[in-house]
């Protein structure tokens, strides 16, 4: 029996504001910024959010994924199980939860850019502000075999619900974290023995192939900028080398998540 379990019939029910307007960017920002949560979506992302130590504020599920949820919700008695219909469900966040199963979670401590630098592996993004390129950065980065992702301060959040739910929950799997200054974060990498590779349409950058041929440094960190203007040239100027995928057809360049995994794939 789930002691925990709260029936909701009312979408304006003031028990259900974490979950409200899922949609909503910059609402969400603000009151997950202000709450210090973030919605994990699906049971496979919810077991993964919790088994990475972000303890859960309350459950919003439907009927059927109680079951299996249970040995999460019988461990955190704390928590309210609050179950809703499907169609109440979608009132609430603004879209279909085709999943019906949603969690709201306290935010761990950060990690700090210190636990990364003595990795091998890295991915680097600059000012990615796109919650899908971010998330799909992540995956890329882990299902390619690499350590660990910084982020500049002004990229967007991985624990925003459509990040969470692009990278297959890998952002409670792959090691990732803010770096401490964005002025001085490639001397930083640099400092710690990493050779920077930045990914950039310039004039002098060489082949990804080329490259790719030569011999391969111990710690690596690959850097990917914005979706629009791409890197800025103080992290290109600052960088040990910077190279270009070979493109075709009157193409100049990829969308920055599938341009992440081309480098990480080639560099691995």
């Amino acid at each position: 029996m789930v002691v925990n379990r709260v029936a909701v019939t009312d979408a304006a029910d003031p028990r259900l504001s974490d979950y409200v307007a899922l949609r909503d960017t910059s609402l969400r920002r603000s009151l997950e910024s202000e709450r210090g949560l973030f919605i994990a979506e699906g049971e496979k992302v919810i077991r993964r959010a919790i088994e990475a130590g972000h303890r859960p504020r309350s459950f919003l599920l439907a009927e059927r994924w109680i079951g299996g949820l249970s040995d999460l919700i019988e461990r955190h008695p704390g928590a309210p199980v609050y179950v809703v219909t499907e169609a109440l469900a979608e009132q609430v966040t603004g879209f279909h939860v085709h999943r019906g199963a949603l969690a709201s979670l306290h935010r761990a401590e950060p990690t700090p850019m210190a636990d990364l630098l003595g990795l091998g592996r890295l991915v680097v993004a600059e000012d990615i502000v796109d919650h899908t390129n971010v998330g799909a950065i992540i995956r890329n980065a882990a299902g390619l075999g690499w350590d660990g992702v910084l982020l500049a301060p002004r990229a967007a959040d991985p624990l925003y619900r459509r990040s969470v739910k692009v990278s297959m929950g890998t952002v409670f799997s792959l090691p990732w974290a803010r770096v401490d200054d964005w002025a001085t974060a490639i001397p930083t990498l640099q400092g710690a023995g990493f050779t920077v590779v930045a990914l950039a349409l310039t004039a002098d950058a060489v082949s990804l192939d080329h490259y790719a041929a030569g011999a391969r440094p111990d710690k690596l960190a690959v850097v990917v900028g914005t979706e629009g203007d791409g890197l800025s040239r103080r992290w290109v100027e600052q960088a040990d080398a910077v190279v270009q995928i070979p493109m075709q057809h009157g193409v100049d360049s990829l969308n920055v998540a599938a341009a992440t995994a081309v480098a990480c794939w080639a560099l691995r």
